[in-house]
């Protein structure tokens, strides 16, 4: 968002940024020899403004970070209770989510969370939405537990920053999105040892950054991207579909197949048509004779009567 923008979105900081606009017109129009001062006293009043809007925007995203460990954690069936006994959002001492187990802070002592790994928790749910209020989150770690259904399209939208992103040993299943190529920060994805199925999206070979890849028992299918770093076949193992690549390659259809079945499809359609007409011209012909049979249903009376006129002219 631009200064502007920030100015605009936060009522105080437009109040007063309108007073000094004021301000600074009164002050040129009663001294305007004295440039000097002017333009001193308008970088001064600029750093202040920019300094307030540098802290309301702060203010709100730890105020937005809060918000989204309390959606974590209301989203989630915590079984071990790890998160029940740790995260005590009654605290309003600063930086106190930062002593949240499996929280890390950009520092200590300010509410601003950089990962957060929570791995081998007994955790049940399904991808948690709330994530995307941590505006600042570079790692999530979700492995080793019980998440299930499928992930989010928009993901790339929800964790723009990260830059290690572990859902191992779940129960996720559904595509993997092709958007998780936007998060052009990745160095470390792993989705091993879920129930993902389709093929894994090509774009994601366009991750530059990307350091260790793992889809491995899974139930995916087709062709493997290309990824820019040496990846080993263990990544894609036991999933049988899988090709291309260090894989076996891809099996494509024969040209003389391809020519088989297109030849059979001919004959068979050839076929069907020339049934289809003899089907059609005995239904025809069966009419036919059903009509003449109404138009005699004395059966030939008239070759008859003219048999029986022979015989008299003979006599």
């Amino acid at each position: 968002m631009s200064l502007f923008g920030e100015i605009i979105g936060q009522p105080q900081i437009g109040v007063l940024f309108f007073l000094v606009c004021i301000g600074l017109g009164i002050l040129v129009a009663m001294n305007p020899k004295n440039m000097v001062l002017s333009s001193r006293v308008v970088e001064s009043l600029a750093f202040i403004l920019l300094w307030l809007v540098l802290h309301s925007s702060f203010c709100h995203g730890v105020q937005s970070d809060i918000d989204c460990l309390k959606s974590i954690k209301d989203s989630l069936e915590d079984q071990f209770n790890y998160l029940n006994s740790s995260w005590n959002f009654n605290n309003n001492t600063e930086g106190f989510i930062c002593k949240f187990t499996g929280v890390e802070c950009w520092h200590p002592d300010e509410s601003k969370v950089l990962n957060i790994k929570l791995a081998a928790m007994g955790l049940k749910g399904q991808f948690p939405i709330g994530i995307q209020n941590c505006t600042s989150l570079t790692g999530l770690d979700l492995s080793n537990n019980k998440f299930y259904g499928s992930i989010p399209e928009n993901i790339s939208r929800m964790i723009p920053f990260v830059t290690t992103l572990d859902l191992s040993s779940n129960n996720f299943s559904g595509s993997i999105p092709k958007l998780l190529s936007n998060c052009t920060y990745l160095n470390v994805l792993k989705l091993d040892h879920n129930r993902f199925t389709g093929q894994i999206p090509l774009e994601l070979g366009q991750l530059s950054r990307i350091k260790e890849f793992s889809a491995a028992n899974n139930l995916l299918t087709g062709q493997v991207p290309k990824f820019q770093f040496a990846i080993t076949a263990q990544s894609y193992a036991n999933n049988p579909g899988l090709c291309g690549e260090i894989l076996d390659p891809c099996e494509e259809t024969p040209k003389k197949n391809r020519t088989v079945i297109i030849v059979a499809s001919a004959v068979g359609g050839v076929t069907f048509a020339a049934l289809a007409v003899g089907v059609a011209l005995a239904f025809f012909f069966r009419r036919v004779a059903v009509r003449k049979k109404e138009d005699d249903p004395e059966g030939n009376k008239w070759a008859r009567s003219l048999k029986g006129t022979k015989a008299i002219k003979a006599s």
